[in-house]
């Protein structure tokens, strides 16, 4: 019996439905590139009378000349709440040099229990790019380095407006006396906020990104307006 795997897709929609609604964390999700956020991940368990761990998970693959062209290492559950990739295993030994790709389920074929993907060969699913989970913390270690980035640049920006204020005298001197303290409570306002959210939990990161980004924002705004 040939089908592809468009029945199991459905019968695991349940399953996602159920993790769609108890993970918070949905982000990313597998389409036009190979990068996914973890949280999307599919649990290995029973749904609606398919075993994900017995029917697909660490099942071999295989082409049409029944060549062994890699192993299904993970699923993946897009936003509409299908199976919508495998993850695929090619090449190593036990995980060492393991190349893993993204592919299509539609791609793959049920043959009587067998998987099968048809054309398929080690080195076509070598040649595709590589698929890699995103850190669940890379927005916000985005977030904080440019943050990091704001802070950085404010305080050379103060190191600039001293050397000027100190060849200059009368009210050019005092303009800039102002520049540099209005910028260094800003600066402080801003390494305040954001070591808060440093010392947060990663899950919680988002309770201070308004504060650190309307923080950075007086920074850039107070670096603007201190010509020197």
């Amino acid at each position: 019996m040939r089908s592809n795997l468009s029945s199991i897709a459905l019968a695991l929609a349940a399953l996602a439905a159920t993790a769609w609604v108890a993970s918070p964390g949905w982000a990313q999700v597998a389409g036009g590139t190979t990068t996914v956020d973890t949280s999307i991940t599919a649990s290995t368990q029973l749904a609606m009378g398919w075993s994900v761990k017995k029917t697909l998970l660490g099942k071999t693959i295989h082409n049409d000349a029944d060549q062994e062209v890699g192993q299904v290492e993970d699923l993946i559950i897009a936003p509409d709440r299908n199976v919508s990739y495998i993850i695929v295993g090619a090449g190593g030994f036990i995980g060492i040099g393991r190349h893993d790709v993204a592919i299509p389920i539609s791609q793959i074929e049920d043959r009587g229990g067998r998987l099968v993907m048809p054309g398929a060969t080690k080195e076509m699913i070598k040649s595709m790019p590589e698929f890699a989970y995103a850190s669940d913390t890379t927005q916000r270690d985005r977030f904080v380095a440019s943050a990091d980035k704001d802070i950085t640049e404010g305080k050379a920006k103060v190191a600039d407006l001293e050397r000027k204020g100190s060849t200059a005298a009368g009210d050019a001197k005092a303009r800039i006396d102002l520049q540099i303290s209005a910028l260094r409570l800003d600066l402080k306002s801003a390494e305040v906020k954001l070591t808060e959210m440093k010392q947060a939990t990663a899950l919680r990161w988002k309770e201070f990104e308004a504060g650190v980004s309307a923080a950075t924002a007086r920074v850039r705004k107070s670096m603007d307006s201190a010509v020197g």
